[in-house]
């Protein structure tokens, strides 16, 4: 891996036996649900707390770097760990979202607990959009 790689991602976290997140990428011609998504990790944020709810639901809260919270909006998109969820709740650098039981069950998101840091990709069309609005360059190198 290179040092951009290793330095913005968690994949140097990885060990042997590791569960990782894996979708083949969106052909050209097929329907396009969710938000663009293209495997470019900004960041990587940091579990707060994974909390089962009644309704066989989870409840994910992430601390975000204070770099990319301009991205993040309510009922907005943001991809953890290579996984486009909807922002259901914002509360200063924490983030917070409903991952349903079948996303559970077939990610990695099962086994994360606090203090885990996972990859974060922002939404591609807010960085452009910053960048036209402002001439600002929407990179968070360094992070």
């Amino acid at each position: 891996m290179s040092p951009e790689t290793l330095a913005r991602t968690n994949l140097g976290d990885l060990a042997a036996g590791s569960i990782v997140n894996l979708e083949r990428p969106l052909a050209a011609g097929e329907r396009l649900s969710g938000h663009i998504v293209q495997g470019h990790v900004d960041a990587t944020g940091e579990v707060v707390s994974l909390d089962a709810l009644p309704d066989g639901n989870w409840w994910l809260t992430v601390r975000v770097p204070r770099d990319l919270t301009r991205y993040m909006i309510h009922k907005g998109s943001v991809t953890i760990d290579g996984i486009s969820l909807t922002i259901a709740e914002i509360d200063g650098e924490r983030i917070s979202v409903a991952i349903i039981p079948h996303t559970y069950e077939v990610t990695n998101l099962r086994a994360r607990k606090a203090g885990d840091r996972v990859n974060l990709e922002v939404d591609l069309i807010a960085k452009y959009v910053e960048k036209l609005m402002t001439g600002r360059e929407g990179g968070t190198r360094g992070n």
